[in-house]
């Protein structure tokens, strides 16, 4: 099985989460590949160009994927269980359902007007540290990436936080409502989960079977 952790967006592999998650893994010994989904190039993201990174780097052996995707990393790792049968297990830390409508109604209706019409929009990078350019081809790509096709029964552990003020605890309620192959495990925390790290990791390592 290959573990990957797919982060989130404006962020890196060197997020909070991902160095905690990744620190635990390495304790026990098993590889757990982070790779950066900007790609050096914030300004041109979109999903599809992280879902075909992502895929890329898929074994070529046909070697069974676990993706543990956090906020839209998650939203990403769900079509990619959808589109390649490889995918055997999903892990999504506060997932970015519904990310679209959620992120655009916090802009208001003038600003998204005036990234449509200037190509490129500020966007704050946690990551880099600094605000970056980011085209408005992120928004048109994104539209086609929609909750309704993701049907494929592969088994998925939610881990939401009740007090998320990014993507609200309905996004994943609803999400895991019509899908009974998905467990969604409510925690006690905001987006960013630093809080429950610990609970976080128990639940992956039982969910995972491992060590």
């Amino acid at each position: 099985m290959q573990y990957i952790y797919l982060h989130g967006f404006a962020s890196s592999p060197k997020s909070a989460k991902a160095l905690a998650i990744g620190n635990r893994f390495t304790k026990i010994q098993v590889q757990l590949n982070i790779p950066d989904l900007n790609t050096g190039n914030f300004s041109q993201l979109t999903i599809t160009r992280q879902q075909n990174q992502v895929a890329t780097a898929f074994p070529h052996d046909s070697e069974p994927v676990t993706l543990i995707g956090s906020s839209l990393g998650g939203l990403v790792s769900a079509h990619l269980a959808q589109q390649h049968q490889q995918v055997q297990r999903l892990i999504l830390l506060a997932p970015a359902f519904g990310f679209l409508s959620h992120w655009l109604s916090k802009l208001g209706g003038e600003a998204i007007k005036r990234w449509q019409q200037e190509k490129y929009l500020m966007v704050y990078h946690y990551g880099e540290g600094r605000s970056l350019p980011l085209s408005y081809d992120f928004i048109t790509d994104a539209a086609q990436y929609q909750e309704s096709i993701l049907q494929r029964p592969v088994p998925t552990l939610i881990l939401h936080g009740i007090q998320d003020e990014v993507i609200p605890i309905t996004a994943s309620r609803n999400f895991a409502r019509s899908r009974p192959w998905v467990e969604l495990v409510e925690l006690d925390s905001d987006h960013a989960l630093g809080n429950v790290t610990t609970e976080i990791w128990q639940a992956i390592r039982l969910f995972c079977q491992l060590p």
